[in-house]
Parts: structure tokens; sequence; C-alpha cells
């Protein structure tokens, strides 16, 4: 793969670069006009979004940090995103271009204050694995081998500016309204902002392998302070294949329901026990070992879920519950779903749209066992975010809905639900997780 040189850092390199992009988005919907006078419009739309894609992905895997990161996260909108942007967002999850290994040292060299070789035994300065703030690299020392993560130049300074220029496309693709907007981008900000800091990122998995250490099949890899800092994070380097590797390839049945129920009792022993769960839930972020045991990687995005939003928010989870038109109400207000200025228009239209979504939505959560290979399950799902994203009426309406914790909490269970599609596992113990 074509390695990096350089990365546009300060706000008028990264706003150019975007500038250049959206020129190029600009010719494919030329394109796409001339296209329609001798295709049809699905053919001319599918050749558009692909173009679009390679273009708005190219432009961001140069600029790298959290503008990248979006992408990443958009690429989990399976239900929302052209299947192109899914495909082209994805590589962002673990398949960039790296820094050049001159860039690399100099980089190394500028947050630890020393070079690699001052510091390892050996250190390959080829990265092993490039994704949107980071890249590995693989060394030793004492005769262990290591994983080294090099945060990527000017990451942690663009955070704001980046997410600015990604705002207004944001705002479109998901129906949100200037007002009140601030405060989501606030959350995704904030977040972003702590997966730039290594040394909480350390804090972090430390505590998790630690309180997870019980679940059956779960592995982790030990974390090194001495050899980390505020942009480097050495642990241990830890053999297996990135879970779509795996997925692409399995047909063991065993293993698949093996490595999904300790998937699920992960999150769910974070989410009920701890309150604190891992988010960032795509492939990239756990490997398969030899003897199919999953290996949990990349703490930097956790969300703490307070009382006041654990509450309401699995509640709902019961059926009955649900299925109690006063109560239901009471817990969309106190989720923020519906508000106090809403029209009758709009409370009849969010209770209902909510309540089909949650209805399907937490099926798993309402079973002893489920079976997360069910096509119909997640086409159901699919179809019902398509649904939502086409429709007229919910477009004349402020989609500014719910507490600024779904975000990440959603993104969690999205993100879980597909990992577990992908495994195509079966019969999995829902609260498995309070016997461990």
């Amino acid at each position: 793969m074509k390695t990096i040189d350089k990365i546009p850092t300060s706000k008028i390199q990264r706003a150019s670069k975007m500038v250049s992009t959206g020129a190029k988005v600009g010719v494919n919907y030329l394109k796409y006009y001339g296209d329609k006078l001798t295709k049809t419009e699905g053919e001319a739309k599918e050749r558009l979004n692909k173009n679009n894609a390679e273009d708005i992905y190219d432009g961001l895997k140069q600029l790298k940090g959290s503008a990248l990161k979006v992408a990443q996260m958009l690429s989990m909108e399976k239900s929302i995103m052209p299947q192109a942007y899914v495909e082209k967002f994805s590589l962002a999850q673990f398949s960039v271009p790296p820094l050049s290994p001159p860039l690399v040292l100099k980089t190394f060299k500028k947050y630890f204050g020393k070079l690699p070789n001052e510091i390892y035994d050996t250190f390959n300065a080829t990265s092993v694995n490039a994704a949107s703030i980071g890249q590995v690299h693989i060394a030793e020392k004492n005769g262990k081998k290591l994983a080294v993560k090099i945060q990527y130049p000017g990451v942690a300074e663009s955070i704001t500016s980046d997410l600015a220029m990604v705002k207004p496309i944001a705002m479109s693709m998901f129906n949100i309204k200037g007002k009140d907007s601030d405060k989501y981008f606030q959350e995704v900000e904030g977040k972003l902002i702590e997966e730039t800091n290594y040394i909480l990122e350390v804090q972090q998995s430390k505590e998790i392998a630690q309180k997870c250490a019980h679940i059956p099949n779960l592995k982790f890899p030990n974390y090194y302070e001495e050899l980390s800092s505020e942009r480097i994070i050495t642990m241990d380097y830890m053999v297996g294949e990135h879970l779509s590797e795996f997925t692409a390839h399995n047909t063991n049945q065993e293993e698949s329901d093996k490595l999904g129920q300790a998937l699920w009792d992960f999150y769910m022993f974070q989410m009920h026990t701890l309150r604190k769960v891992h988010a960032d839930p795509h492939p990239g972020n756990f490997l398969v070992s030899e003897t199919a045991e999953l290996i949990a990687l990349d703490f930097g995005c956790m969300k703490v879920i307070p009382d006041e939003f654990y509450g309401p928010y699995f509640e709902l989870a019961d059926e009955e519950k649900i299925n109690d038109p006063n109560y239901f109400v009471e817990k969309l207000y106190q989720l923020e779903i519906l508000r106090e200025d809403d029209t009758p228009k709009e409370v009849v239209f969010f209770t209902e749209m909510f309540h089909e979504m949650l209805s399907l939505f937490t099926q798993p959560l309402q079973a002893e066992t489920f079976d997360f290979s069910d096509g119909e399950f997640f086409g159901k799902i699919t179809e019902l975010g398509e649904r939502y994203s086409k429709s007229t009426e919910l477009r004349k309406m402020n989609a500014n809905r719910g507490s600024t914790h779904f975000i990440y909490i959603n993104r969690t269970f999205f993100g879980l639900y597909n990992l577990m599609f992908d495994l195509k596992a079966k019969d999995i113990k829902i609260n498995n997780y309070k016997t461990l």
C-alpha cells in the first residue's frame, strides 16, 4: 500500500483538501445528469454513489483524524447509507494508507522525545495496521513481541475544525436542524478528543481488561504505561485475524456461537454491571485467535451510561412496558424523544415511529436465547431504517430527537448487532452475563 509522507495539519490545508474533494463531487453530479440521458435512474445513481464514495474517501484518508473517523462511524449506518459508501468508508476501520517510515520516526521522536531504537530492542518502521487516528507497528523488548500504536500528527489539534467541516454533511444526512444541534456535535467532539488521549486509553484498557477477565473466551493484551505517552501506546502483540476476515471464511457454527456468546456477554456486562461501555464495536477492534477466542482491542472510545438514561432506556426493553401507551409516552419524554414544544401531530408521529422501532430493536433483549443469524430480523431493521430515511413527512419535522447519550449507546447496539449477524451466532443466551 502506498504510504503518506505528509498530513495536512493546519486549518487552511485541511479545508483546502475538503474543497478540492467537493469539486470532484460536483463533477460527479455533472456526469450523473449526463448518465440519466443514456442510462436508467438506478444505474446513474449507482455510478454517482460509487464515484462520490471513492472521491470522498480518498480525500478523507489523506486528512486522517476525526474527518476519517466520522466516515468510519457512517460506514456502520448500513440501513441509511448507500452500499457504495458503506463499502468504501468501512476501509477506515483498519485499512488506510500509513505514514511513511521517515515520517513515523519523526513523529515518534516528537511524541516520546527519543527514537524507537533507543527504547525497543527492535522496531519495524513499516506499519502493519493503519486506521483513522493512528497506526500500529511491531516492536520487541526483552524477548516480548509488542504492538506500538502511534497517533497521526495534528489529529488532536484539528478535531474541532474537522467537525465544523463535516457538520453540514451530517446535518443534512440525519435531518438535524440548526436549533439545539450543537449539543449532539459537542458529544461527538468530546468523545473524539478523549480518543486522542492515549494516557486515558491505557487507563481505560487496563480497567476493562481487569473487570472483564472472568468472561470466558475473551482475551485482552497487556498495556505498558512506561512505554506509552499521550500519543503512543505500547501493548502486547496479539496474534489473530480481524473479525471481518474470520467471518468471511468461517463455516464452523460452534466457533461462531462461542465467539458470539463471548461478544454478547462482554457488552451486556459492560452495559448493565459496569455502566460504562466500549462504544466502538467495529470489526477492526476485534481479533479471533487460532483457538477461536475473541481478542478485544482499542478502548479509546468509552461511554459512561448515567442512571437517568440507563433507567428509562432499558425499561423500554420490557415488552409489557413498551406496550403500555401511557408508560411508553412518559419514558419518551424522559429520554427527550418527545419534547414539550411538540405539536400534537409531532407527538403522534414520533410516538408511533419510536414504538415501531423499539418494538423491533429490543426483540433480542426480550428473549431467553436469540438467533442473530436470522436474516428476516435484520432485513426488517434495514427496511425500517430505509423507510424512515426516505420519509418526506419526517423531513418536514425537527429530527433533533433524544438525549445526547443516544448517539453512542445506539451506535454501540447497532455495531454489536451487526457483528453478531456477521458471525451468524445462534442460540445466544441473552442474560448469560449474570451467571458468570
